[in-house]
């Protein structure tokens, strides 16, 4: 049988300043470097053009958001185009006045950008007030057939939902990519710290091993506010094997290499996928029971 190209996947786990513009530049040297590093298909945190602002409802805020396509979709595609990689960027996206999405645009390895995924899990809990921001995302879930294989783009709180990583490995993703933005709150002692933590990798690597699929989580570090963001962010195999994962408060580039004959593997040998009921399935689109 045919071997598979292995594929080089890349994280970037930055802190973000208040300066725009500064986090943008910071950002595309850092995809540069990641690039050298052997990475084709690369991750940016969620948000990472701004600190995290949905710490507070501040109508000023608004004032943050990007049109897609916009400018910094296009200086992506020229970057990834040069570089000859795939970028996955996160964005707070401006639609229309008073319609804002928390937007994934995947921008392919020959400068073409092949979509957008809008985030469909809004949180709003103390901290993170999305929903007085962001809109549900409403084109579905969405896979993106890549120089370098089809991928999937699911954010932040999507993660928490199997439903979501099932419904986009079913479409054909070989790849989650999850670009978050999650932290401890100051006030909370280590044990809670690190039982939400491990939640956290837990539920991300129990998607790779019900959909046979490689998981690639991207979380920023740092403290802004009264949250400090606890990075982390790490890949994991399809049998939910962890592949490696970055400190949880320093800015890391990290490049794994991928082999995507691991997938069929796994599949043959675990037939989660075969043994679905799915005439059983229905009660799913209950909200309760």
């Amino acid at each position: 049988m045919m071997k598979s190209t292995p594929v080089r996947a890349g994280i970037i786990q930055m802190t973000c300043s208040q300066d725009k513009e500064a986090n943008l530049e910071k950002t595309m040297v850092n995809i540069r470097e990641a690039a050298r590093m052997g990475a084709q298909v690369i991750c940016l945190q969620e948000l990472f053009l701004t600190p995290y602002f949905c710490w507070e409802e501040n109508y000023d805020y608004f004032n943050l958001a990007d049109a897609i396509p916009g400018i910094v979709t296009s200086l992506f595609c020229s970057l990834a185009k040069e570089l000859e990689v795939v970028i996955i960027a996160s964005l707070f996206e401006k639609r229309t006045e008073g319609l804002y999405h928390n937007t994934v645009a995947v921008i392919d390895a020959d400068g073409t950008m092949l979509g957008i995924y809008r985030k469909h899990h809004i949180p709003d809990d103390p901290g993170y007030y999305e929903k007085f921001y962001f809109t549900p995302g409403d084109g579905g879930y969405k896979v993106f057939n890549t120089k370098y294989g089809c991928i999937g783009t699911l954010i932040c709180w999507d993660q928490w939902y199997p439903e979501a990583a099932r419904i986009t490995s079913l479409m054909g993703a070989r790849i989650l990519f999850y670009p978050t933005a999650i932290g401890w709150a100051l006030s909370q002692t280590g044990e809670v710290n690190r039982q939400q933590f491990d939640a956290w990798q837990t539920i991300q690597r129990s998607h790779s091993i019900a959909n046979g699929v490689y998981v690639v989580s991207v979380n920023r570090t740092g403290q802004e506010g009264a949250m400090n963001f606890w990075g982390g962010s790490f890949m994991a195999g399809p049998f939910g094997e962890l592949l490696c994962q970055a400190s949880h408060d320093k800015e890391e580039i990290l490049v794994q290499e991928l082999d995507m004959d691991r997938i069929g593997e796994m599949r043959v040998h675990w037939p989660f996928l075969r043994d679905r009921r799915i005439d059983s399935y229905d009660p799913i689109l209950n909200r309760y029971l």
